[in-house]
């Protein structure tokens, strides 16, 4: 494709340069990190095969989300006595599943008194026979207590690629929705008074476009994963609802429509609206905490983790003030470098992504896109990360290169549309992307 093709110039070029050394040896580094291995597992007392087999089970993401919070209270959203069943689309394939919730920005305890997970048929209805209980140590109930996450037990569940997953939670008093990933461009689903955790189908209340309380579903089988990390272009803002169509959304059906079996990759999108890198905003925490501070939670303890995807830094000139845009091209380079000194030490390949065109949006300036200009200046000469996707060439206009393409844009100039959400994601370089994950 075109897109691969003008990666590939822009890759051999900075390859070229020198400057910048190469991933790490991943399989060298296996074989150093053996030694050790093998004398430790040695002074193990015999009788602890067993009980290792947890090792093998090769969990990763099919699917998930970053939690944000807490929402002003006058507009938190609160069930009780209620069954909220939120739908997860896949894609990965499995033959077990489990679930992640999270209570991470509540204040106070979290009482689910059921939960289940089945395949969707349609709207709120789950396929009959597929609605399976969720346990957590055992149990069928769980109280998350506040800064907390949950990992459900295990289930058997034939789970295909791309499938759309139903997980039904059941609060038995009130639960006000302080966790929450605002932005799901899916409709969920929250029932009448009762539990209907296991029911087929249930009498609607409302229905909600956000995912509280759910970040992750795992699956087994060993398939590795990349992470989507960024803003609103990354979360989907400006994407049809309810049919997926997202950039990661579409990079996971490029990935295996293209690779066959070698494309079974997790794709996991931990973009939020509004988010930024290196700053909170304290009156949106809906926006989600900066990503120099949720890297570790939402991006390094994925399961399955090969390569992760970062693409953010518009927001953070986008709300800068004028004094702070003088500095903003340097301040967004160190917070770039930390990012991938982070992914390095776990072993992890990170690729960036040029900052998208923005003229014609609300708050554009001429001091603004300069900082853009200076920032995707950097970041197409320093060969700082592993690799990096031009989306800036991507999604801009020939005749106007500071202004979203018009078949590319959603209406306010700086969102793409479908469309333009499947070319960023045709433009990420796939045998490149492989490579890095081997």
């Amino acid at each position: 494709m075109a897109f691969e093709a003008s990666y590939r110039t822009l890759s051999a070029t900075r390859k070229a340069a020198g400057d910048g050394a190469p991933p790490p040896n991943r399989a060298r580094r296996r074989l150093v990190l053996g030694v050790p291995a093998l004398a430790g597992a040695l002074a193990l007392a015999p009788g602890h095969a067993a009980a290792q087999s947890w090792r093998s089970e090769g969990w990763s993401a099919t699917w998930g989300c970053a939690p944000a919070g807490p929402p002003p209270s006058a507009s938190t959203m609160s069930f009780a006595g209620q069954t909220l069943r939120m739908i997860a689309h896949a894609s990965t394939g499995g033959n077990r599943v489990r679930v992640r919730l999270t209570n991470e920005m509540g204040s106070t305890p979290l009482v689910i008194g059921a939960a289940q997970i089945g395949l969707r048929a349609s709207g709120q209805a789950v396929l009959a026979g597929s609605n399976h209980a969720l346990t957590f140590g055992g149990r069928s109930t769980i109280t998350i207590q506040p800064g907390a996450p949950a990992i459900s037990d295990p289930v058997f569940l034939q789970v295909g690629p791309f499938a759309d997953l139903a997980i039904s939670l059941y609060f038995p008093g009130a639960a006000n929705a302080t966790t929450i990933h605002r932005d799901s461009w899916q409709t969920n689903y929250v029932s009448t008074a009762g539990n209907f955790a296991a029911s087929t189908t249930f009498t609607l209340s409302r229905s909600i476009a956000s995912w509280p309380f759910l970040s992750e579903v795992q699956v087994d089988g060993g398939a590795p994963c990349v992470v989507a990390i960024g803003d609103s272009i990354t979360d989907g803002q400006g994407s049809t609802g309810n049919v997926n169509r997202r950039w990661p959304d579409y990079l996971a059906r490029r990935l295996q429509a293209e690779l066959g079996s070698a494309g079974r990759i997790g794709v996991v999108n931990r973009g939020i609206a509004g988010n930024r890198l290196l700053l909170d905003d304290a009156n949106a925490l809906l926006a989600g905490r900066d990503v120099l501070e949720r890297f570790d939670r939402d991006v390094l303890a994925t399961p399955g983790i090969r390569a992760v995807i970062a693409a953010i830094g518009i927001n953070d000139i986008v709300y800068a003030s004028g004094a702070a845009l003088s500095g903003m091209r340097d301040d967004l380079v160190d917070g770039y470098r930390q990012l991938i000194a982070r992914a390095h030490g776990r072993g992890i390949a990170i690729l960036g992504a040029t900052l998208p065109p923005m003229q014609g949006f609300v708050y554009y300036t001429a001091a603004r896109e300069a900082a853009r200009q200076a920032t995707n200046s950097w970041l197409r000469s320093s060969n700082a990360f592993d690799a990096l996707i031009d989306w800036d060439m991507v999604l801009r206009d020939p005749a106007a290169p500071a202004r979203l393409r018009s078949e590319y844009n959603s209406r306010d100039w700086i969102h793409p549309n479908d469309a333009g959400y499947q070319a960023l994601a045709a433009a990420v370089p796939l045998a490149e992307l492989t490579s890095l994950m081997a």
